[in-house]
């Protein structure tokens, strides 16, 4: 179980899918990951892939964005995801989207959203495959992905928390 850091939903508990196909990301690192956001987030349309339980697009509603578009494609994770939302009560202000991340990503245009949240599998190529889309159609003002620390990816700022860190993009 995993709860909301801060904001309007702060302390609230979240249901995290039942299987090992998701990997929520732990407490510390998204409080330093939303304290670097934190001037981008108010009012935001925010998107987050690879979304799991939705912690980051929740918590990112939590701290006041306008709406958050969800996009996952497995079924556990997503039972967890409908379930937050409705416990949170923020259903008018999300979208999920059962799909490839990958190929949502395809579809986006320059500048769709304000803020856009990866946490792909650790394993394979989706955080290396996610930067070059990005770099070809910047889709948020800031992206920002969780990867292995250990497994660096080019952005424009890294932050590192133990064997975890968070790559971000910035829009030209």
């Amino acid at each position: 179980m995993i709860a909301i850091i801060a904001g309007e939903f702060k302390n609230r508990r979240l249901k995290t899918p039942v299987g090992d196909k998701v990997r929520p990301t732990g407490a510390r690192v998204r409080e330093a990951w939303f304290s670097i956001l934190q001037r981008s987030i108010p009012g935001a349309r925010v998107l987050d892939l690879f979304a799991g339980s939705g912690a980051l697009g929740l918590e990112a509603l939590s701290r006041g964005a306008q709406t958050a578009d969800f996009v996952e494609i497995h079924r556990n994770a997503l039972t967890a995801l409908r379930a937050n939302l409705k416990s949170l009560k923020v259903e008018e202000r999300a979208v999920i989207t059962r799909v490839d991340a990958l190929r949502f990503t395809e579809q986006l245009h320059p500048g769709q959203y304000d803020v856009a949240f990866a946490d792909p599998p650790y394993a394979g190529e989706q955080a290396k495959r996610l930067v070059a889309m990005f770099r070809i159609v910047p889709f948020a003002h800031v992206f920002s992905i969780e990867h292995p620390a250990d497994s660096p990816i080019p952005g424009d700022d890294t932050r590192r928390y133990g064997d975890t860190a968070v790559t971000f993009l910035y829009a030209p």
